[in-house]
């Protein structure tokens, strides 16, 4: 038997909560005793609590409830983490290859049955995601380390507004995923405040050699949400937004990444939505252009006023346009 063979067999015969001498584990099995030390060895390297008792009575046992944890995952387990790596692969997960190595030693120890059973698990979810650059899954786990170590990064960031990359000192205090891009949101030391970062427009990143304590109560999904929703999570800025309309409509609306985070009621024919004052201001309203006719406000004015006022623009920008192409129709036909 392999190595882990040999491992797994020990970690069975040890699970029945009885002392096991080196020769006992070694009969049992038909390995050499040294075979057994060194799977021993091997074994409380990868973190199972293995205690050695020396006396006439003493052997091998496994600590405290560890014996009594599931060795095996069960089916809906299985399935689980097969897509759940699917998921995180097309992401751009940092770690896809050891968490394929997990799956790996998942089927590893599966019967024909069960691994084309979970072959045709795996192979029933697709995700349709945009290829992940290389360079972004590297800083990614550069990142991570550093999130969790409290290590800082000096960082070389293009804006995307063509001022050239800027270089700055980051505390990064953790990764989200939003919409398809990967941002980090920490303390810029050049800005001196809390700021996200998608990683994708990262040029550079290396330590610093300066150290942090990320704040017990910070929270980098909430910090994202708030900058990318401004006045979402301040109750203070928060309005209530009414729409009715055909039920289809709504639908599509609520499925929006937008009007889906901030629903707080919904009926047949009208959504209650509760959204950041700033936002209806900016682009909620550029978001319900689409819908046309087809979808009435109910509340509050200060969204029809916007909305009003984005409609005239965009007229008046097609009738310029229109104005245009029937100078030119002229200007050829002469």
């Amino acid at each position: 038997m392999s190595k882990a063979d040999n491992m797994l067999s020990i970690l069975w015969l040890l699970r029945s909560g009885k002392r096991m001498t080196a020769k006992q584990l070694a009969d049992e099995l038909e390995i050499h005793v040294r075979t057994v030390y060194r799977c021993i060895d091997s074994l409380c390297a990868s973190g199972v609590p293995i205690i050695a008792d020396s006396g006439p009575n003493g052997g091998y046992r496994i600590l405290g409830s560890f014996a009594e944890s599931p060795l095996l995952f069960d089916l809906e387990e299985q399935k689980a983490l097969v897509h759940a790596s699917v998921f995180a692969k097309e992401a751009g997960y940092p770690y896809s290859d050891a968490l394929d190595r997990a799956v790996d030693k998942l089927k590893r120890y599966m019967n024909d049955k069960q691994l084309d059973r979970i072959e045709r698990h795996g192979r029933g979810i697709s995700v349709i995601h945009p290829p992940v650059d290389g360079r972004v899954t590297a800083f990614l786990r550069i990142l991570e380390e550093a999130a969790a170590c409290g290590q800082s990064l000096e960082l070389e960031y293009d804006t995307g507004k063509g001022n050239g990359p800027a270089v700055r000192e980051f505390d990064p205090y953790g990764l989200v995923h939003w919409k398809g891009s990967w941002y980090a949101v920490g303390y810029c030391r050049l800005r001196q405040e809390m700021r996200s970062f998608r990683v994708d427009r990262m040029k550079r990143l290396e330590p610093a050699g300066g150290r942090f304590e990320r704040p017990a109560s910070f929270s980098a999904e909430r910090f994202l949400m708030n900058s990318l929703l401004p006045g979402s999570l301040d109750a203070k800025h928060l309005v209530d937004v009414r729409i009715r309309g055909p039920e289809q409509a709504l639908n599509e609306l609520c499925q929006h990444w937008l009007f889906g985070h901030a629903l707080v009621e919904r009926r047949p024919e009208e959504a209650l939505f509760r959204m950041g004052e700033p936002s209806l201001r900016t682009f909620v309203p550029y978001f319900l252009l689409p819908y046309g006719t087809a979808i009435r406000i109910v509340e509050p004015g200060l969204l029809v006023d916007k909305l009003a006022e984005v409609s005239s623009r965009l007229a008046a920008h097609y009738a310029a346009m229109k104005s245009d192409l029937a100078c030119e129709t002229e200007r050829k036909g002469e």
